[in-house]
């Protein structure tokens, strides 16, 4: 059983043998995962680490991820100390200016999308150097259960039946079908608001939360940044980034789609179903891992995800689940 007291006595000696004594930790801000993360100051340098707690999670992963990335071109963050047995990871502080709180601040997101697109024309072109899971059918599907087993029973207070269960499967089966048939790239998986980071306030934009890279579908990455579940941002600045993007596409994977149009349907059919996926995973951390702030974000998600339906033609009676309520809370 996982103890935070042991945890973080051995937190603790990890970080003497690493910094010496004089050092202060205070804790950061959590993902959706096991790990933790705190800032260390020592002799006026500051430190982030990540505490990934065995058998919950693999630090491994995150290091062969981060250095494919360095070589790749990307900004991460510099590592000081590494010890996979136990789960730490000391690496450069970002600071704590996210694209997110750059945005909120009322500053012009132009560089930084410009940015954005910049460094994920580099991961598409990377040569991994890793066996990464595949982003298939399959795996869609699971994510997709999130949604019937998190949000509906746990936040709109509706428990599907098998024959609900066996119809929204259906219905999305060609969607999901025609999204795995895209080309296949690297894909960083959670290229949103909240994992990039501008280090010291300035670009090139710092990537976090990685570890979970695969390879997959060709528009994944720039559906999770332009439709993403944090973020509003106006159709026409989404449009105009994305046939950008599309115009720097190889021609092997340009060659796929007939114009910018199809590409950007494409793109928009590729949010939906992280979307559905967003709104289940809101669910469960609220639910099963007692972080109820995530049930804010769910308003604004069932937003994106019902414009993208009507964008797409996808009526509310053939997706009768994805139109059901959150209860009042």
């Amino acid at each position: 059983m996982f103890v935070e007291t042991d945890r973080a006595e051995v937190r603790g000696r990890w970080l003497r043998q690493q910094l010496s004594d004089n050092y202060l930790v205070a804790p950061l801000a959590g993902d959706a995962s096991f790990r933790r993360y705190f800032r260390v100051k020592h002799a006026e340098k500051d430190y982030v680490l990540m505490d990934a707690p065995p058998p919950h999670e693999d630090v491994s992963l995150f290091l062969a991820v981060r250095d494919w990335f360095e070589r790749a071109g990307l900004r991460v963050s510099a590592l000081y100390g590494k010890d996979i047995e136990q789960g730490f990871l000391l690496l450069e502080d970002f600071g704590d200016m996210t694209w997110s709180s750059y945005y909120a601040a009322g500053k012009a997101p132009g560089p930084l999308f410009d940015d954005a697109l910049r460094q994920l024309q580099l991961l598409q072109a990377s040569q991994p150097g890793l066996v990464l899971p595949q982003f298939d059918v399959a795996r869609m599907q699971r994510e997709c259960d999130l949604y019937l087993d998190w949000y509906l029973p746990h936040v709109a207070g509706v428990v599907p039946t098998d024959v609900q269960r066996l119809a929204f499967h259906q219905s999305l089966r060609d969607t999901l079908s025609a999204i795995a048939s895209l080309p296949q790239v690297p894909v960083h998986l959670d290229y949103h608001s909240r994992n990039l980071m501008l280090p010291g306030g300035k670009l090139p934009l710092g990537q976090i939360d990685y570890q979970d890279a695969v390879r997959g579908p060709v528009t994944y990455d720039l559906a999770s940044l332009l439709y993403d579940c944090y973020q509003d941002y106006p159709e026409t600045e989404r449009f105009a980034c994305s046939a950008h993007f599309f115009e720097s596409l190889p021609a092997v994977h340009s060659g796929a789609f007939s114009d910018v149009d199809e590409w950007h349907r494409l793109l928009r059919l590729t949010a939906l179903q992280r979307h559905i996926k967003a709104i289940g995973i809101f669910g469960r951390l609220a639910h099963r891992d007692g972080k109820s702030q995530f049930l804010d974000e769910i308003p604004l998600t069932r937003k994106h995800l019902h414009e993208e339906m009507q964008v797409l033609g996808m009526k509310e009676s053939a997706f009768p689940l994805l139109y059901i309520e959150p209860v009042n809370r």
